[in-house]
């Protein structure tokens, strides 16, 4: 996959639409629009890197920077008991988009994690009604 046929990177470009809650100069996060739960949140450097192979380490330690300042939004904003964090490498690793991203999945009590076929496609108002909450914790952090 190339920077010019990569999802993530027409994201960035705002080229296609996604609910953003965080970006600055290197990352971005928005929400996964098919989550497991409300809040479930992708981070991704702007630049295009396929993995965790091609990133370089101070790209890398920005990414989990921002995936930390994002899960603590998140878990304040939708009451989680906990947060997932995930990044797959690979297609046996379950990698669907070929743009490194981080998951921060917010979790409760006795939750499974279900298959990536068994969740379902978000209306955009309500993945924007959520984007709001975990915004203003983000700066009220």
């Amino acid at each position: 996959m190339t920077a010019q046929s990569c999802q993530f990177c027409k994201l960035v470009k705002k080229e296609d639409d996604a609910s953003i809650v965080f970006e600055d100069e290197r990352t971005m996060a928005f929400l996964d629009i098919r989550p497991v739960n409300d809040g479930h949140t992708l981070v991704i450097p702007k630049m295009h890197y396929e993995n965790i192979y091609e990133i370089p380490d101070d790209e890398i330690a920005h990414v989990y920077r921002t995936v930390k300042k994002v899960a603590s939004a998140i878990k304040q904003s939708v009451k989680a008991e906990g947060i997932s964090i995930t990044q797959h490498n690979g297609r046996a690793a379950l990698q669907r988009v070929f743009h490194l991203h981080v998951h921060v999945i917010p979790r409760y009590e006795g939750q499974r994690l279900p298959r990536p076929e068994e969740l379902s496609e978000a209306k955009r108002e309500e993945l924007e009604e959520i984007a709001e909450k975990i915004r203003v914790n983000l700066v009220n952090s």
